[in-house]
């Protein structure tokens, strides 16, 4: 169930993130807005790839990094004034909701994986 949900709110913040990158002035929207459009579909990609995948921890953990680094870019769209306060206070709520969605499909799987042996 946490895959279903995490999937679906990756998508709506991908789909956030390509329109305002796309409203970027010419001199971010070619570094600062790639950036953030390659690491969103990072973000999507690699939480389809857990959905799928035997070995979902290091996928979701990969995914967690991809989100701290996510929250780095928001922050300099707002200190460069590319997202309002508004936009900033929504992108930040809605990356530490997918967080918290990716972390608790992460223990899940945590807790159905055996215990290595020694």
């Amino acid at each position: 169930m946490e895959q279903a949900v995490a999937l679906e709110k990756a998508y709506g913040i991908v789909k956030w993130l390509m329109e305002r990158a796309a409203r970027f002035p010419k001199n971010k929207r070619y570094s600062l807005g790639a950036r953030i459009e390659d690491l969103a579909l990072d973000i999507l990609m690699g939480l389809v790839e857990a959905n799928y995948s035997r070995d979902k921890a290091e996928l979701l953990n990969r995914v967690n990094m991809d989100l701290d680094k996510m929250r780095f870019l928001a922050r300099l769209c707002q200190d460069f004034r590319l997202f309002s306060n508004r936009q900033y206070e929504y992108i930040s709520k809605e990356l530490n909701e997918l967080g918290r969605q990716a972390g608790g499909w992460r223990k899940a799987v945590a807790k159905k994986q055996p215990a290595p042996k020694d």
